[in-house]
Order: C-alpha cells, then structure tokens, then sequence
C-alpha cells in the first residue's frame, strides 16, 4: 500500500452529544457466538468486542440485538428482551469503554428473515432467498407490542451504560420490510403510501425517546436501495432522511441490498471497492447530521479520501476489523503494509453465519477464541523449525513461529511464494488473494525470517539446520482421472495448474473437468476477455450434484453471474462416458450428450496432497508435522488456522 496521509479519516466528528474520535464505525456484525443458553453475553463475545476497541476503532456496535424471541435472527445472538440481560451486558460495557471507543447495541427484528419455524412480517409474504419457511402477517395490536420491545431494549441497552443505539432498517429486516412495496402490501395505517410505510419506524424512534427520556442518542441503518424489483429505492431514502432528522436521529448509516438482491448486502471480492458510498452521498446532500458508509472500503487512503470529498462523514469497516482488530491503529500511525488485509471470500464471516455456525475469519483465526488466546504465553524456550512450502499455510506457520520467538527457516522449491492461491489470484476478480500473501511475506521480513526460494527440503538441510521440528506445507497437486479416452484424445491435455502457471495455453474450444471452485475460476479465466485467445466456446463438466460447495454462497454468486455468458456452458452431475479425439461423451439425468470439434481439455478437479517429504522423517530426530493441503486439500480457512495453532502449540 502506498504512504497516504489519512487526516481525514482520523479527526474527531461531533455525533448528537458524544463525540467519536475517529472517523471509523465497527458496525454490528451477526457473529453468531458468544452467548448463553439464554443469550446473554458472555466472555467469549466481550473478549472478541475489547480486542477491536483496543485496536482504536472511534464507534463500535454490539449487534443484532434481538428486541423480541419471536424475531431473533439467528440462534446464538445477544437478546435485549428481558432485563436478566442486563448484568451481563453492563459487565461488557465495563471492559469495552475504557478503551476510548464509543459503544453502542444494534436492535433488530429479523421478521420474515429470522431463522424460526414461524415468521412475521408486515404481510404473510416469504423472503425471496437465503431463509425459507412459513410467514405470518402481523396484526395492530402485535406491531404495537414490537414497537413497544424496541423501546423497552433501548431502556436496557441504556441501564447497561451503552453510549447509543442504532436501529435496524436495512437489509431486509423488519423495519426494512414495512419500508418496501414488495414486502408490505398492508392496506391499513402500515401500508400503502410512504407515510404508512414508515409509521412503524416512527413509532419505534417515538418510544424509544419516551422511555429513555430522549437522552439516549439514537442512529439508525437504512438501506440506499433494496437492490431488489419493487424494493425500497434511493428515492425514497433520500425522502425519508430528513423526517428522520427531523425526529432526532443523530446520524444515518446507509447501506444496501437485501437476501436475494442483485447486489448483495455482504459483497465479495468480485465487487468494486466503495460498491454502496453512492447511495450515502445521495442521503448526504439531504441531511446536516453525519452519514456513515460501508461496502468494501477496504484500504484507508481510500476510506480517507471518501471523508476528504464529502461523500460521507464517517466509513463503516466491518470484515476489515474481523481480519485485524488493530487497523485503525496501524492506520493512524502510517503502518498500512502491517494491516492484515480481508480478502472478500466471505467464508468465514457470513457464509458460516447463515449455516448458522459461529463466525469466524480465513486470514484472522483467532476470531472468537480472543477469550482463550489472552491467556497463552509465549514459549520460554527457542526451538529451531524448517517450514518446507511458501504457500499460504507454511507463510502464516512461520509469521506464528517468529511471533513465539522461535528460529524459523522456509524453504521453497519454487522462485516465488504463494503456491496454489498466487496462481487462483490470475483469475478475473480474484487479485485480492495476493493481498494476504504479500501481508505474510511482509511479515516475514519485518520478522527476519528467511525463504530460500529455489531449495526443497532434503536431509542435507536438515542436517545442516538441525531442526527440531519439520513442517511440511509442500501443498497439492491436481489429480489426473482416470476416464476411458482421456490419454488417449488428441485435444491438448492439461491441468488447472498448466494453464494458471502459463506453462500451456488452451485452443479456441475448452473443456473443463471439474465444476468445484477451481473448475469454476478456471472456466472463468479461459473465457475471460483479459485471455489472449480468442474463445468460441467453454463447457465446464461437473460430476458433482452442486457447483463450487466449498466456496461462499455470497462469493459463489458473482462467479455464476459472471459465468452467464452465451460461450460458456455448464453441466452438473455429470457421468462422463469416454473422451474421443475432439469431444466427449455423457450422461446428465440419463441423458446422452455429445460434444465434438473441441481442442483442449482442462483437468480442475480433485487435489492430491504432496508430501513426499514425509520419508525423510525417519532419518532426522526433528518431529515431522503435516499442515494445509498437504494434509489434505482443503479451503484457505483450514490452512491459516492449522498453521497458526501449531505454531502456538509446540
């Protein structure tokens, strides 16, 4: 990242009667851990919480907190509907503030988009994606109780000593859906016209400043745009902006999208950075109170740059402070190389989430085991470690053996580092994998750990070095199948690895084997236009039921939109026949298909681990250990996570 002055983003901005001392919003983030059996807090989340405070973030949001049990969004969120939660959250308060940030709660009501077996909603209308199952329309005298709980969370979040709240009005949630035509088709005082649409929302500030006698300052999240036909749109967000200054809002965040949405609310790294500052700067224009944005505002001379120009007030960081905790402090203080950088798979943070496990990070593991790592000492001896493999997985194990004080040494049989995820990085919109290699290797240096590149790992080196542990992260290599006709055809033959590597390159008609996440980059980079050759056509041939499993559902989503393109063609469970000398021959649902005038063929399929390496354990005393996909083959979650927590542990 280039030197940067960032002025902007770190001077104070005055918000109601607080006053934040950076231009930085943690927003609330479904984490989906750190509660008990009742869903109060508990130290895991308070934990998870202090770490990003400490990290310099200016506000910062405990959140979804659930206001009433029949709208809990996800299983293991906090909940603000009984006063027991109460102690708990005052505990969390009184570690959190002492750190300098401002500290609020996000109320939401998931409505048609909670994960329960019956939903409300403004009507019996079921959310267009992600959340299935049967919707109930609410009636007066229930939208009055929820208006109600939404007042009667704040008071709580207000005992517990919170500095603010921020209402959830985005993203499909209850709020939002009153707000939209296409989920509200009321015909009484909460349907119809704007102003009936919005009556909830009003209701909800008007009782809320009620019962914490207007002193508890109140923000709220609302969409730009659903992203979605017949949804809320930018119109009538910048309509309502004003009547929500107007009724003592003290600042708005915007955002956008929906579940089901074109553009969706979480984007992945195949979305544009600043993908939804936009909308904010349409609110802005509109509004004397600040206007916080979000989406993908990944890097601070650019979160900087957006305060510089007036376009928002303030830049919500959410996946960024998940990855590292302290970037607004490396920030402030010129360290942008030492950020540790999200990627945008959306892995770990919300495709988890929504299969309703605990949140986590594939570059940062430790998220949500803060409350365990605190008390982990360094190790009060020095062992000596060979790290055989630069890829992702033996780059992190060494970072985490220099950072425990240990001698480290990589050795690479290759002239560069990354392995397997530098050559996924040449896909089209996959460059931000690179990001997390070139943050390892930084490290690295800044950690005087050597990479002998050009140098497998031989019993010489061992000998010479004496290690005390070996640690093979040799990574994988594609597995050649075995199909009737394959080594036979007179089409080029290749792996993903071949064409990725540019050690080969494919005709003008391509077929490739293999429809997991490779299978599917690789499809995308043949038939990309940035491809030198001149591409007429691209079948992609999966013998699985479902394409690209191990990938996010949200990442996954912008690679089949990018893959609907009139050259490229997809099957799925698939059984392949033979191959003949220009074509193949299959069956889909029982179906024979055949395909000819083709001339290369691209293997994408399974990996094999790569451990040849292992042999040499017999002949040294160094204890051997297998990480990443020489262990097994394996998304980039495994690999970090399994490097760092050897490294912690021998």
């Amino acid at each position: 990242m280039k030197d940067y002055s960032v002025s902007h983003l770190f001077s104070p901005i005055k918000i109601g009667h607080m006053t934040s001392k950076n231009r930085l919003l943690m927003p609330a983030m479904s984490i989906n851990f750190g509660v008990d059996a009742k869903c109060h807090v508990t130290d895991q989340l308070i934990e998870y919480l202090v770490e990003r405070a400490k990290g310099g973030v200016g506000m910062m949001l405990l959140g979804g907190g659930g206001v009433h049990p029949g709208g809990q969004e996800l299983p293991d969120l906090p909940q603000m509907y009984n006063d027991d939660c109460i102690p708990a959250l005052q505990e969390m308060v009184r570690r959190v503030k002492p750190h300098g940030s401002l500290f609020g709660v996000q109320l939401m009501h998931g409505g048609r988009q909670s994960y329960l077996p019956l939903k409300v909603a403004p009507s019996a209308i079921p959310a267009p994606a992600v959340v299935k199952g049967d919707v109930k329309a609410l009636e007066i005298d229930e939208i009055k109780e929820l208006v109600s709980c939404f007042g009667d969370a704040a008071r709580r979040c207000q005992t517990a000593g919170f500095d603010f709240i921020e209402l959830h009005g985005a993203h499909g949630y209850l709020i939002n859906q009153f707000l939209a035509p296409n989920s509200n088709i009321r015909t009484d005082d909460y349907g119809g016209s704007f102003e009936n649409r919005t009556r909830f929302l009003f209701e909800i500030i008007t009782d809320i400043q009620k019962k914490t006698k207007n002193e508890l300052p109140v923000g709220i999240r609302i969409n730009g745009n659903d992203y979605i036909e017949n949804g809320w749109e930018l119109a009538e967000a910048v309509k309502l902006a004003p009547l929500l200054e107007k009724a003592g809002v003290v600042y708005l965040h915007v955002s956008g999208g929906v579940y089901g949405s074109t553009e969706l609310t979480i984007p992945s790294m195949y979305t544009p950075h600043g993908c939804f500052v936009h909308l904010a700067e349409a609110v802005k224009k509109h509004v004397s109170i600040p206007v916080i944005t979000v989406g993908r505002i990944k890097y601070p001379d650019h979160a900087d740059q957006i305060i510089k120009e007036g376009r928002a007030d303030m830049v919500a960081l959410g996946r960024s402070l998940l990855a590292d905790p302290y970037y607004p402090q490396k920030a402030e203080t010129g360290e942008f190389s030492r950020i540790r950088p999200c990627v945008g798979c959306c892995l770990g943070c919300i495709h988890a989430v929504l299969a309703k496990e605990p949140g986590s990070c594939v570059v940062n593991p430790d998220v949500g085991r803060e409350y365990l790592l605190k008390s982990i000492k360094k190790s009060d001896r020095s062992l000596k470690v060979i790290i055989a493999g630069a890829g992702p997985a033996g780059l992190a194990a060494a970072r985490q053996f220099a950072l425990q004080g240990h001698r480290t040494i990589i050795c690479e049989k290759r002239k560069k580092p990354g392995g397997l995820l530098a050559l996924a990085s040449k896909a089209p919109g996959r460059g931000e994998l690179n990001d997390i290699l070139a943050y390892f290797v930084r490290e690295l240096e800044r950690l005087n750990v050597e990479i002998c590149y050009n140098r497998p790992l031989t019993l010489d080196l061992i000998h010479e070095i004496e290690p005390d542990h070996v640690v093979l992260a040799t990574g994988s290599m594609p597995e050649m199948p075995v199909i009737k006709g394959l080594f036979q055809t007179r089409m080029n033959l290749m792996t993903n690895v071949d064409l990725l590597s540019g050690n080969m390159q494919t005709g003008n008609n391509v077929i490739v084997l293999g429809g997991g996440m490779t299978g599917l980059i690789t499809a995308d980079f043949v038939a990309s236009p940035e491809n030198a050759n001149q591409i007429k056509h691209v079948v992609v041939l999966n013998r699985k039921k479902r394409f690209a499993e191990e990938m996010s559902s949200n990442d996954r989503y912008y690679l089949r939109e990018r893959l609907k393109k009139e050259n490229v063609t997809l099957y799925k469970n698939v059984s392949v026949i033979h191959f003949t000398d220009d074509g193949v021959v299959f069956k889909v649902n029982g179906k024979e298909t055949v395909l000819s005038g083709f001339d290369s063929v691209v293997i994408s399929e399974k990996q094999s681990p790569f451990r040849d390496a292992k042999n040499l354990e017999k002949q040294t005393r160094a204890t051997f250990h297998l990480i990443g996909d020489a262990k097994s083959p394996r998304h980039l979650m495994y690999c970090i996570s399994e490097a760092e927590e050897l490294a912690r542990s021998v």
